[in-house]
């Protein structure tokens, strides 16, 4: 077990510093990185030195510290191995066993918003979605969620296809007008999070969340979803602080930083 491993304590400590570092958007002074990291400056010095010896942080000539190549090509080849829905993965089981509610990961696909992993809870929840489920762009949680963060030319296009499927008889639900469509999107933005009230599957409600990468791209969304007398559906309820802990989790794993640092993505990206 985890408690049972034993590791250097030092490398843990200096860890902290390299955290910190990473979190700062220009060089910082060391007097102020070993303030964040919550250690005396004499203390955080001599980590610093041996960073500085194998490239893991670089110094300017004001004598402030900013992370360095070798920093630089760990990260590199970490994105270059990383998979967004694997690591994903590793989070939904403990996601939906807090809740007790289905949860999904949907990345955008050649057709849309698309399912590619689902966990049950003990019970499961009886739906017709599955991995390969295509989701409505506008009378769904997670296809809001998508036309929330993504360029604005992308979700027009899909609009105009999801209206001509409904038209021709193909799309069951009738796309909703572009001015309560755009009330919506500016709800998600607010609160980070899309909800959906027993619709389009009656009496389901349900919470998405988006995971971004180190660019600010949504990488995929993190769908929990149950039966409405049972589901905390409230912005601030307890399924939705365990939703946005685990979108968290694995965009601090896929390299979008930790979820509180992040650049506020507040407006869908225009190009």
């Amino acid at each position: 077990m985890e408690k049972n491993r034993r590791g250097i304590q030092s490398v843990e400590i200096g860890s902290a510093l390299l955290i910190e570092l990473a979190r700062q958007m220009r060089p910082v002074a060391l007097k102020d990185l070993a303030r964040a990291a919550r250690m005396t400056t004499s203390k955080a010095h001599p980590y610093m030195v041996s960073f500085l010896k194998v490239g893991f942080v670089s110094q300017t000539e004001a004598g402030h510290y900013e992370l360095g190549p070798l920093a630089l090509h760990l990260g590199l080849a970490r994105l270059q191995r990383m998979d967004p829905i694997k690591e994903a993965s590793c989070v939904i089981e403990g996601l939906a066993a807090e809740t007790g509610h289905s949860v999904a990961v949907v990345i955008w696909g050649n057709l849309g918003p698309t399912i590619v992993r689902m966990e049950e809870p003990i019970e499961p929840l009886h739906v017709n979605l599955r991995a390969g489920t295509v989701m409505a762009l506008s009378n769904t949680a997670t296809g809001r969620l998508f036309a929330a963060y993504m360029p604005r030319k992308v979700i027009e296009h899909w609009l105009q296809r999801e209206r001509d499927r409904y038209v021709s008889g193909i799309e069951r639900y009738e796309p909703m007008d572009p001015d309560t469509f755009e009330a919506y999107l500016a709800e998600i933005r607010k609160h980070g999070l899309s909800r959906t009230l027993g619709h389009p599957i009656p009496g389901i409600d349900a919470l998405c969340a988006p995971v971004f990468d180190a660019a600010g791209h949504i990488v995929l969304g993190l769908l929990v979803m149950g039966t409405a007398a049972a589901f905390d559906s409230a912005w601030d309820g307890k399924v939705a602080a365990a939703l946005r802990r685990a979108a968290a989790e694995i965009e601090y794993r896929v390299g979008g930083g930790p979820r509180e640092l992040s650049a506020p993505r507040l407006a869908a990206r225009s190009g």
